[in-house]
């Protein structure tokens, strides 16, 4: 692709989004649409806390804004042929056409706006095109969407949705109308892409396995023409839809107007709830992860002092997780750090989660159990940073893992979001993890007791 195919291109600087918070108007609460999220490949509801939030906080109101589960949300290898624990591009967009009725039914709204990352965007635009839901959405962003392929090879995975020549894109990217647009025609489009910091969008085939190989996908290869494109520089994949910067810019494409902030808002009462999941299987590809509950698992929250990750008492709640997967409600302080465990799950580590605090109520704090690898069970303890809305970029962003470089981050593109840290000295005690303005601090369990540490990054 070229620029030459981008019939509106935009790229937003600093300078202008100042410019335009400093003008902003709050639409009346009346007049806004439900907002539908619709996550990546492997990924979960989850995802979407922050832009929930931000929207929030800019006066939408929260029973209009629905982030979607799909329940196995990893890719197929071949989208024709049935694969355990994945689901195909025909699975995905009935999925979200029944998510959409449900709804337009509860809120009594003519239309929805639908916002996606990656590969959520390809089931925006199948069902668009060809689920009949052209007549129900009025607006679709799609962040990092892979619209013209991972790769374009048809030698390689031809049958893969992510295949640039492959029949699922070749047929979405059909020209239409007089101009030859490639987006289903009656739906404001608006796409939201890298400038070259998308490891989804890189000319070299290093991310995906092939170094030294041509993808034969550009830069540009997010960007639709008849769309809408707006280019940032330096930001990554998950960036492109769970941003600030993102959320600026989807605000302004909805309504017309500013955001009155891109802070969030803190809440005097928050309330927390969200489903406990863990993997689904591939015999062909190893674990996948799914969003199906994980019935059995006990969760259990702890109250833990922020400078130490050690807990303040006894556990402040407690559940067995049933058949629709929710470990809440729990009522949260707002100040206060948790550490989140999970155990009891046949297959799985005792699973510890650290989180910062949370500053508004939330449905979608959605948790997985964790399994420790065989390499791994020689480690004196395992602990694991991961940044669900965003990758770790060196020397972009200021980051370490137990006051060292984190392990597993390579300089240069930001492709990695999870840094493993194998702890050789002792179990049991503090270790910090550093993003950015964000420091979340857990203790090191131990591997021999079948335990492992997440620090999740919130913000």
């Amino acid at each position: 692709m070229t620029s030459s195919l981008t019939r509106r291109s935009l790229v937003l600087g600093a300078a202008a989004a100042t410019l335009l918070a400093a003008c902003a108007t709050n639409p009346s609460g009346d007049a806004l649409p439900p907002i539908v999220f619709v996550h990546g490949d492997s990924d979960s509801a989850a995802a979407w806390i922050t832009t929930v939030w931000r929207f929030e906080s800019n006066g939408w109101p929260r029973e209009r804004l629905h982030a979607i589960d799909v329940p196995y949300s990893r890719a197929r290898d071949d989208d024709t042929k049935p694969q355990e624990g994945r689901s195909g591009t025909s699975e995905n967009m009935q999925f979200l056409s029944a998510e959409v009725d449900r709804v337009l039914k509860a809120t009594g709204a003519r239309q929805v706006v639908l916002v996606a990352l990656s590969r959520g965007g390809f089931a925006v635009r199948n069902y668009i095109a060809n689920g009949g839901g052209a007549a129900k959405v009025s607006h679709a962003i799609l962040g990092g969407t892979p619209n013209h392929g991972v790769w374009a090879d048809v030698n390689l995975r031809p049958n893969s949705e992510y295949n640039g020549t492959g029949p699922f894109l070749t047929a979405l990217n059909a020209p239409k109308g007089s101009v030859g647009d490639e987006v289903a025609p009656g739906v404001k489009w608006m796409t939201i892409r890298s400038d070259s910091n998308d490891v989804y969008a890189q000319p070299d085939g290093v991310w995906i396995g092939a170094k030294g190989t041509p993808t034969h996908v550009s830069y540009e290869g997010p960007a639709l023409k008849g769309a809408e494109n707006i280019v940032f520089a330096g930001i990554d994949h998950r960036e492109t839809a769970l941003s600030a910067k993102a959320f600026e810019t989807m605000f302004r494409f909805i309504t017309g107007r500013a955001a009155a902030t891109l802070a969030i808002t803190p809440e005097p009462r928050v309330m927390l709830d969200g489903k406990l999941s863990g993997f689904g299987y591939n015999n062909a590809a190893g674990m996948a992860p799914s969003n199906l509950p994980l019935v059995g698992a006990t969760l259990e929250v702890y109250a833990v002092n922020s400078a130490t990750g050690e807990r303040n008492g006894a556990a402040v709640h407690r559940k067995t997780i049933g058949a629709d997967g929710a470990w809440g409600p729990f009522t949260a302080d707002v100040q206060a750090s948790y550490e989140f465990v999970i155990s009891g799950a046949a297959g799985y580590a005792i699973t510890h989660i650290y989180r910062s605090p949370f500053a508004r109520s939330s449905n979608i704090v959605n948790l997985r159990a964790d399994r420790l690898l065989d390499a791994d069970k020689t480690a004196v303890a395992i602990v694991t940073m991961t940044r669900p809305r965003g990758y770790f970029g060196l020397p972009r962003n200021q980051i370490s893992l137990d006051g060292q470089s984190p392990p597993g981050v390579p300089p240069g593109t930001a492709g990695v979001w999870v840094s493993k840290l194998r702890v050789t000295d002792a179990a049991g005690r503090a270790v910090v993890g550093v993003f950015d303005d964000e420091r979340i601090v857990g203790r090191a369990w131990p591997a021999a007791n079948n335990e492992l540490t997440l620090l999740e990054l919130l913000y």
